[in-house]
């Protein structure tokens, strides 16, 4: 409990001054949200001209697509707005021997580099994926009550969780060895892949890839599955299964790799 009180302590003062450098400069404060719109556009456009002239993807259709597109911004913009600028230095500060002054402070280096770099410019970003969502959900016609709701919104919350474990896995790669850019080609082409493709059309080898080895597949189809009442026990299951079973793997992981680290100072 000791513990949870300095962290949440610790986390406010880093929040505070990380706002406070960011608003130093208008365009660090307003570059991740011109950059992110880029990305979301991107993301719009790419899926009208994937599935403008196909009817449905599986038993998906137009309604429950457009959720699913919104789902996955909406992961990648909670992603931008907490944890993308801090973990993705990890590699660059176990190269350049930073990660030691890390190791030397009263706190774990994990938490601080988790939440060192927030970004309340991608805020507007998640607005706008809120908005996708709400659109999907009016084409469907459909009224999620608040308990829908409120397992659709755990669900977000919990493959957020499933997305940093494998952020921070691909990360952790160079405390093991020198290179990381083939880890780095692997993640973008997987993320990539199921943006655009959701789960239920993977079959056969890819759905193992995607669905247990790197989940990325199933990230924003839980939700969307959970939101249109096509989720069964089972699947569920298995989503809570898989978050619990990478967040030990990442722990292990980055442990591991901190024994393994040697200062670049050294």
């Amino acid at each position: 409990m000791e513990n949870l009180k300095k962290n949440i302590r610790v986390l406010k003062e880093m929040a505070y001054l990380r706002f406070n450098k960011l608003t130093v400069s208008r365009l660090d404060f307003f570059a991740p949200f011109f950059i992110d719109g880029s990305l979301f556009l991107v993301q719009i456009l790419a899926f009208k001209a994937i599935y403008s002239n196909t009817g449905r993807i599986g038993s998906w259709g137009q309604g429950e697509m457009v959720i699913y597109i919104g789902t996955f911004s909406m992961l990648n913009a909670i992603n931008m707005v907490i944890y993308f600028f801090g973990i993705n230095e990890i590699p660059q500060k176990i190269r350049n021997g930073e990660l030691d002054l890390y190791l030397s402070k009263p706190i774990s280096p994990l938490f601080r580099l988790t939440f060192e770099n927030i970004s309340p410019g991608s805020l507007p970003l998640v607005v706008l994926s809120a908005c996708i969502i709400l659109y999907g959900i009016n084409i469907l016609d459909i009224r999620p009550g608040i308990i829908q709701a409120g397992v659709y919104v755990f669900w977000i919350l919990v493959m957020e969780v499933l997305y940093y474990d494998i952020a921070v896995i691909v990360r952790s790669v160079p405390l093991y060895i020198v290179s990381m850019a083939r880890m780095e080609q692997i993640e973008e082409a997987g993320l990539d892949l199921c943006m655009k493709l959701p789960g239920i059309a993977l079959y056969g080898i890819y759905k193992v890839l995607f669905y247990l080895i790197m989940p990325y597949g199933i990230m924003a189809t839980f939700p969307v599955q959970s939101i249109i009442n096509e989720m069964d026990l089972w699947t569920g299951i298995y989503g809570v299964f898989i978050v619990i079973a990478f967040s030990i793997i990442t722990r292990i992981i980055w442990k591991l790799g901190l024994r393994h680290y040697n200062s670049a100072s050294s």
